[in-house]
């Protein structure tokens, strides 16, 4: 993975979510090569059916920022919910998974053994995978 950090300018005003507004430089945006299109691609976590392919990466890169900054504006005239950047967004820290009975059993039974919690030794074994 390629992380690429360029400087771009919106110039159009600012959409808002709820009165505040997004700065859509703050999406998660990644470049890759990509071999069967030879060209680089950049995503958007929060938009993931947007990407964009250039030959070079920080044109994939600010490429996409300009068409998630239209995309933005769209929706907002639209009235269309648009998304807080996942860097913006607040998290509990807590999830809940579902997995079959055994793992559970095997998951408990491991946690007893080393002496510790099942939530401490499902965090230490997401944290390493």
């Amino acid at each position: 993975m390629v992380s690429i950090v360029t400087p771009f300018v919106v110039t159009q005003d600012r959409p808002q979510v709820g009165g505040i507004d997004v700065e859509v430089e703050h999406y998660t945006y990644r470049v890759l090569w990509s071999g069967d299109d030879e060209e680089f691609v950049a995503t958007v976590a929060e938009f993931p059916s947007l990407s964009w392919l250039a030959g070079e990466q920080t044109e994939a890169l600010s490429g996409l920022i300009a068409l998630v900054d239209d995309v933005v504006g769209d929706m907002q005239e639209q009235g269309e919910t648009v998304p807080v950047p996942m860097g913006e967004r607040r998290y509990s820290g807590e999830f809940k998974v579902r997995v079959p009975e055994s793992l559970h059993r095997e998951l408990a039974i491991a946690a007893a053994e080393e002496g510790v919690s099942l939530n401490r030794l499902a965090s230490r074994r997401l944290a390493s995978a």
